[in-house]
């Protein structure tokens, strides 16, 4: 099977200092993160959990380049994001971050793979090229014999999955994912969870993922939670999930 090119080996790949951002409803101030610190290493998978408005998709999308923070850093690799024009921002995004939502939001006119191949539109990649890494991220994904399908012909999984590969077909150093089995049957939801320790294992992918669910986070190597915006608890999850004799 074709495979996507690995990143190198790196000790601390995520570093989060004196994170906080701030929304203002009319008068009322609302702190929605909170000198948060966290330190990932790569090829990590941590669950960020914690109730609703306690700050997860803000931080994830803070990381992500999709929102920007009030004050704090973050670094990748021990480089700062980039903050530039919204095409820069983009292109930064497509070469560094891979998303996966709750839903796929893929597109539905376009085809499977047609969908997988929009973060390359981004790049230099010649055509060749984008056909050769979306075959093999479909391949990895299970659905190479879906390419021609559109998403009102794949099951809610299928589309997961295709979503997953459209996130990974760039070889992103990071991936952030917003409750990617919480609109999925525990069936679908545990083959989406094998999916991403895939990710991990074999290509070092170093993965956050925001979930309510605490079957899902167990799942993961570490579970980070927030409260009103700040780190309240971590726990290392793969040892709970390897003495529970539990399957995902």
């Amino acid at each position: 099977m074709a495979r996507l090119l690995l990143l190198s080996d790196n000790i601390m790949f995520l570093q989060i200092k004196k994170l906080s951002k701030e929304y203002r409803k009319g008068d009322t101030r609302i702190i929605a993160l909170d000198q948060i610190n966290l330190n990932v290493e790569q090829g990590e998978f941590i669950a960020l959990t914690g109730p609703s408005g306690s700050g997860k998709t803000t931080l994830l999308n803070i990381i992500g380049g999709l929102d920007s923070q009030d004050a704090g850093q973050i670094l990748i690799e021990g480089q700062a994001q980039i903050k530039g024009s919204d095409a820069e921002s983009a292109f930064w995004r497509a070469r560094n971050i891979g998303f996966v939502f709750q839903f796929s939001n893929l597109l539905p006119y376009l085809s499977a793979a047609q969908n997988v191949e929009l973060p390359l539109l981004l790049t230099s990649m010649s055509s060749k090229k984008r056909r050769e890494r979306v075959g093999a991220a479909l391949e990895l994904v299970g659905l190479a014999d879906r390419a021609s399908h559109y998403p009102n012909e794949l099951s809610g999984g299928q589309e997961q999955r295709v979503a997953i590969a459209r996130a990974f077909v760039s070889s992103p150093k990071l991936m952030l994912c917003d409750e990617p089995t919480g609109d999925l049957d525990r069936k679908s939801a545990k083959s989406i969870l094998n999916l991403l320790n895939t990710l991990k294992t074999e290509f070092k992918k170093t993965i956050i993922m925001v979930t309510h669910d605490m079957i899902a986070a167990e799942a993961t190597d570490r579970r980070i939670e927030l409260y009103k915006g700040r780190l309240t608890q971590a726990s290392v999850c793969s040892e709970v999930f390897l003495s529970s004799g539990k399957e995902y």
